[in-house]
């Protein structure tokens, strides 16, 4: 049976497991880690001291993106002793009715960690087609200009990802902004403008991911399909006409403030993230 995997943080109960019994000792979550990411890739391993009346110990929520490598993780482990004395008990969570998780994409490294799980490294490439200082376009800095203690810093980025073997092309575009508290201190003027750059291309590589759909066929293979909500121009035009577009301030900058799960990945000391095959 053919399983859907998005670029989405997972919140399915049937991708989450519970691991209970578990002893404490030194890197318990690493432990986890190497125990049950044999079985697929993971989103997250958690694990937790017991409330008071339920006695000593630990328990731990892992997450997978897929459901059925939960599933095949959930056979194989329960009661069996992994790397302790006494036996884990694992289950898969019970779905809780009435309560609707939000959904959130995933932050761009952990894009990147799902397109080449299944897709492999040279399945996948993406480029930078514009990334521009918006931070006077809306006139915010023209009235703090008059003190110049405080001022925003605003870049808008479009970046596309191609998947080659399966003919597929789409972008994202992204606005990152942060202020600047002291804006007549020009190193902190311009660490504040390379933080947000990354953030803008970490977003808008986030972006574009998000109308990728992985469908992992039941011999392991991985059909892909474009799927996206709502007709989106940025997809249709030429790299010079979505430059134009940002350069004459045809796009609303609100409609691209990404809503990411988190964004403490993102490190300004490092190169901006542009990745070619």
């Amino acid at each position: 049976m053919a399983e859907v995997v998005e670029f989405r943080v997972p919140t399915g109960s049937a991708q989450t497991l519970l691991v209970w019994g578990l002893e404490p000792e030194p890197g318990l979550e690493h432990s986890l880690f190497s125990a049950f990411s044999k079985f697929g890739l993971l989103y997250s391993v958690r694990a937790h001291r017991n409330a008071a009346v339920a006695g000593p110990g630990y328990y731990a929520v892992i997450k997978f993106y897929s459901a059925g490598d939960a599933s095949r993780a959930q056979r194989t482990c329960n009661g069996q002793r992994l790397f302790q004395k006494s036996p884990l008990k694992v289950c898969v969570c019970t779905k809780q009715n009435g309560f609707q998780q939000q959904v959130l994409a995933l932050n761009s490294n952990k894009c990147q960690e799902l397109a080449n799980y299944y897709l492999g490294f040279n399945g996948w490439s993406s480029c930078i087609i514009t990334l521009q200082n918006v931070s006077d376009l809306d006139g915010e800095n023209e009235e703090l200009g008059k003190t110049l203690q405080k001022r925003s810093v605003k870049y808008l980025c479009a970046v596309e990802v191609t998947l080659p073997n399966h003919g597929v092309r789409t972008r994202g575009v992204a606005l990152g902004e942060a202020d600047v508290e002291n804006g007549e201190d020009p190193l902190e003027f311009v660490t504040a403008s390379r933080r947000v750059q990354r953030l803008a291309v970490g977003k808008a590589l986030s972006s574009a991911f998000q109308k990728i759909v992985l469908i992992v066929l039941e011999n392991g293979k991985v059909a892909v399909e474009y799927s996206s909500s709502q007709e989106e121009p940025t997809d249709s035009l030429t790299e010079e006409e979505l430059k134009g577009l940002v350069q004459v301030n045809e796009l609303s900058l609100e409609q691209f403030d990404l809503e990411e799960e988190v964004l403490s990945d993102l490190s300004f000391d490092d190169e901006l993230p542009s990745r070619e095959n």
